[in-house]
């Protein structure tokens, strides 16, 4: 907080500065006030406590001063550091490339050379108790964030075209997952990019590696890769600035950096989880061998479907061939035609029937009408009379004398023909 506040401080200080003492081509300033301006600017921030992980320790138990450079545990920033040799060598645990320090000393600017670095006056070690308490502040901060959220885990591709590797150069863990990975596979592709693995250089160089292997559309999946160490050492792998860029990342991540015990943040944010470098070589890249085994097993299988498949139907085409009707096809047309003919017999016999029933009654009903028609009474001596109207219409029957005055025509018929007269007279009943 205060590195922050005190580096806001000079910047509203200089814009201040500037705008009250103008600097124009005809009033330049000079360099030497120049640098005393950026030396008074420089040494209003006081005294600060800063963090960062040493990386250069140039002392000699001759000198008076020795030189450390501090750098950003997440950036590609460097500060000089001058402290005391006795101060360095009063240290409890003597210093050395890569620790975690926090400093306290104060800005200085020395306008004579135009250099800047701090003044140190007391180093203290980070406990790895307070670094692992940041990592789990981190940790759970990233949690809320949905950073682990398996829902944003992407897929491992089934069989990667090229697999992106970052690690140490020359490190068993490259060693391990590349001849794992060509023995399980052999026609598999690398794309290796070697970085730090610790130190204060990994971060950046990790995350250079990332996005440039990212961005390859030929690499499918990527595995960063180290064969475990101290809590101190694996603390680029739980920096945020590589979280970020992992969660940001289109393709597959692999964390591979084979520490069980306290595991990374890496370990939460990738994709997928390697107990070691040999373990994420197995987990990204198939087993030919067992693939081939795979493979004759579901040929197998299917072969032995196939021939199943193949007897079923064979007995299924071999009982129907057994029914009768498949063993002599005109059985059932010889059957179907002895039907037809019983039904046309019995049809000609039911008809014949019926005719010889019906003439049978018409006979009866012809000898009921000739019994009781006027031929046979006229058979029997019988006669009808009609009288033939003049005006030639038809004759009618007589049946009263009063149709038949004298002189009237009649037709008397008879039981073979008919007789023409005349009347002569008529006589009324009694």
């Amino acid at each position: 907080m205060q590195k922050g506040a005190g580096t806001g401080s000079v910047t509203q200080t200089t814009q201040t500065s500037t705008r009250s003492a103008a600097s124009t081509p005809e009033s330049p300033w000079a360099v030497s006030k120049l640098n005393q301006s950026v030396k008074g600017w420089v040494d209003k921030l006081g005294w600060l406590w800063v963090e960062g992980q040493l990386t250069q320790i140039n002392m000699k138990p001759t000198w008076k001063l020795s030189y450390l450079t501090l750098r950003d545990t997440q950036e590609e920033v460097s500060v000089q550091l001058t402290a005391s040799t006795s101060l360095l060598r009063s240290m409890p645990t003597p210093l050395k490339d890569g620790d975690r320090v926090v400093i306290y000393g104060k800005p200085d600017f020395y306008a004579g050379r135009g250099s800047f670095s701090m003044r140190v006056t007391e180093i203290r070690h980070v406990g790895e108790g307070e670094l692992l308490a940041r990592i789990e502040r981190l940790r759970a901060q990233l949690a809320s964030e949905g950073l682990f959220h398996p829902d944003r885990k992407k897929p491992l591709p089934y069989l990667p075209r090229t697999v992106g590797l970052i690690t140490g150069k020359g490190s068993a863990a490259e060693r391990d997952v590349l001849s794992v990975a060509q023995n399980r596979w052999p026609a598999v592709s690398f794309a290796v990019r070697n970085t730090a693995v610790q130190g204060a250089n990994a971060v950046p160089e990790v995350v250079a590696a990332l996005r440039e292997l990212d961005a390859d559309p030929r690499v499918d999946v990527i595995i960063i890769a180290r064969g475990g160490g101290s809590v101190e050492d694996l603390l680029p792998f739980s920096e945020e600035a590589l979280q970020r860029a992992v969660a940001a990342a289109s393709t597959p991540v692999v964390s591979a950096i084979g520490h069980e015990p306290d595991n990374p943040v890496l370990d939460n944010v990738a994709d997928l989880r390697a107990a070691t470098p040999t373990d994420a070589a197995k987990r990204v890249v198939p087993d030919v061998t067992q693939e081939y085994a795979l493979l004759d097993e579901a040929r197998a299988r299917m072969n032995a479907a196939l021939r199943g498949w193949v007897q079923r139907e064979r007995s299924t085409v071999q009982a129907l061939r057994s029914r009768p009707v498949l063993a002599n096809p005109l059985t059932s047309i010889r059957q179907r035609r002895e039907e037809v003919d019983r039904a046309r017999s019995l049809i000609r016999r039911d008809v014949g029937y019926l005719l010889d029933r019906e003439q049978a009654a018409v006979r009866a009903l012809r000898a009921q009408v000739s019994a009781l028609g006027p031929a046979a009474t006229l058979a029997r001596g019988y006669a009808v009379v009609q009288v033939l109207p003049r005006d030639h219409s038809e004759p009618e029957v007589v049946t009263s004398i009063e149709q038949a005055p004298p002189g009237s025509q009649l037709r008397i018929r008879v039981g073979d023909g008919s007789i023409t007269a005349a009347s002569i007279g008529t006589t009324p009943a009694d």
